[in-house]
């Protein structure tokens, strides 16, 4: 990344010679990788233990599934931007150029690729248990509490570190001047298809149904009122639905240049020998990694109860995190649906859709 020789010798050139021995050219975009990194680092991580301390909070007070859903995409992010970040381009690149044990670059690889795999695969469950609670709320009501969403984050961490363990065989795409082999196509076909195309083919399907029942249900709410009867309000739900879009959209726009510049290193140029494939390798990454530390900034622009906590942590309080005027009744069952990141007045909303608010519930029968 810094300063790394990039063969662009043409074949005439390579024709018997070594790799050492071809004319190479320095990195692009010199130590700006290495600035991006570290302002990326030092806000990143910073931000991701605030989201995570306040979804704690949040999570031990309301005990919601919600919560423990997107404690673990913080985590996950944290240790993305500590193991891919920290130790793989700040550490390994532009300190020691890589010149450590290969035994310890391909133990870091394997660290790297499961930290990526949990921090991506950690908004599956997330969108599943939208999805459900949207399309299925009677359903929700049963399937989605505090402990099975424990488990089945347990899982998907576990899954995810088996994941990451082929990868200690992953090339070394800036230094490796040889062509991809066999195996390097198995993995990066492997690797493109465990973080964009399979996360993604869910996340389009899923949001795709979600955003049909919603029309569906906007259309028989225009007709209700027509007829002069009441209907189920829909604002906060579709702005509930907006947040998650908005996770998903990121992901996939940061993430898709990334998947495009390694399918093309492994079919057209290397990285190695085409200074322009190392350049878009570079910005490709680069984009990527800032989706571990956007996350924050959506909850805290969409979310009032995530706002109230994260003023609390930054204030040192440990009061609660609404006014006390709230009644006693209008606390939240504990198995309800994602909408808890907003506030709400709607008791019948509540009542049909379980939203997981702490401003409101359903009275008790």
């Amino acid at each position: 990344m810094i300063n790394w020789p990039n063969v662009t010798a043409s074949g005439n050139q390579e024709l018997g010679l070594k790799p050492e021995e071809l004319q190479k050219s320095k990195c692009v975009l010199g130590f700006i990788p290495v600035i991006y990194y570290s302002i990326l680092l030092c806000i990143g991580v910073p931000v991701n233990i605030l989201t995570a301390v306040a979804l704690c909070r949040l999570a031990s007070r309301t005990k919601k599934a919600l919560y423990y859903y997107l404690l673990a995409v913080t985590a996950s992010d944290i240790l993305s931007q500590l193991f891919i970040i920290f130790v793989g381009f700040l550490l390994e690149t532009a300190v020691f150029h890589r010149d450590v044990p290969a035994l310890l670059l391909h133990s870091v690889s394997v660290a790297e690729f499961a930290a990526n795999h949990a921090s991506i695969w950690s908004t599956v469950p997330l969108t599943v248990d939208r999805y459900v609670a949207l399309c299925h709320p009677l359903l929700h009501r049963q399937i989605s509490y505090p402990a099975r969403a424990r488990k089945i984050i347990a899982v998907v961490l576990a899954v995810s570190i088996a994941s990451g363990v082929p990868f200690f065989w992953w090339s070394d795409m800036w230094r490796d001047s040889h062509s991809p082999t066999a195996l390097d196509g198995v993995l990066i076909w492997t690797h493109v298809t465990i973080i964009y195309f399979l996360p993604c083919s869910i996340f389009l399907v899923l949001n795709s149904l979600i955003i049909h029942t919603l029309r569906v249900r906007q259309r028989e709410q225009r007709c209700q009122e027509e007829q002069g009867t009441k209907s189920v309000p829909l604002q906060r739900l579709g702005k509930t639905t907006a947040m998650l879009l908005a996770i998903t959209s990121v992901f996939s726009v940061l993430w898709a240049p990334r998947t495009i510049v390694v399918i093309y290193h492994l079919y057209v140029s290397t990285v190695h020998r085409d200074w322009r494939i190392h350049l878009a390798y570079d910005l490709s990454n680069m984009l990527a990694m800032l989706n571990t530390a956007v996350n924050f900034f959506l909850y805290c622009f969409v979310s009032k109860p995530f706002r109230s906590a994260v003023r609390d942590v930054v204030l040192l309080r440990g009061s609660p995190l609404y006014s006390r005027r709230t009644l006693p009744q209008q606390q939240v069952p504990t198995n309800a649906s994602i909408s808890s990141l907003y506030s709400g007045n709607s008791k019948r909303f509540q009542r049909d859709f379980t939203p997981l608010s702490p401003h409101g519930a359903r009275k008790p029968s």
